[in-house]
């Protein structure tokens, strides 16, 4: 982009700003084919560049009162598009699919399904009242943090750190 291009954006904000209707039509649609261009550039399969042209209209629209008049247009443009591509791909995700037959052989043996009654009665039975009390609750009944302190009287904090001191306290036993 010219200096001449970048002053010719800069007026046409200042002038929409100052509610000129057809300057900001100008401006947007300079706007749209300069993100267009730096999004098919940044952009991936799977996400559509004009999804991010799309967004950075419509946050420049919603924040147009944040640019400074004094300040270069054309950066604030490209971070607000830089920002956006970077949403689209925390939305998307960075998602591998590989196909398990191709190396299942590989992959380690499942572990043990879970241990007896009486093993888990053995491993509740080492632990002060109040650990066994949340252990057996959360991870024998299946009750959450917060349904557990309820019923125990405790704050869900004291709940965690009983259920993590009696967890930790079991696996050093069975070592």
């Amino acid at each position: 982009m010219t200096e001449a291009e970048e002053t010719e954006l800069a007026r046409l904000l200042r002038a929409a700003l100052g509610g000129d209707e057809k300057a900001y039509a100008a401006f947007l649609s300079r706007v749209a084919a300069l993100v267009r261009g730096f999004a098919r550039r940044r952009i991936e399969h799977g996400v559509e560049p004009e999804d991010i042209v799309q967004e950075t209209l419509l946050a420049i629209h919603t924040k147009r009162h944040t640019w400074r008049s004094d300040a270069p247009v054309r950066p604030w443009i490209f971070a607000i598009a830089r920002y956006k591509v970077i949403d689209a791909f925390r939305r998307r995700g960075r998602h591998i699919e590989v196909d398990i037959e191709n190396f299942a052989d590989t992959l380690a043996e499942p572990e043990r399904e879970s241990a007896s009654p009486r093993e888990v009665e053995r491993a509740l039975e080492r632990l002060p009242s109040g650990q066994r009390q949340v252990v057996s609750s959360i991870s024998v009944e299946g009750r959450s943090i917060a349904e557990t302190a309820r019923a125990l009287g405790m704050s869900e904090t004291a709940v965690r750190v009983a259920l993590h001191r009696g967890l930790a306290a079991i696996a050093r036993g069975s070592n």
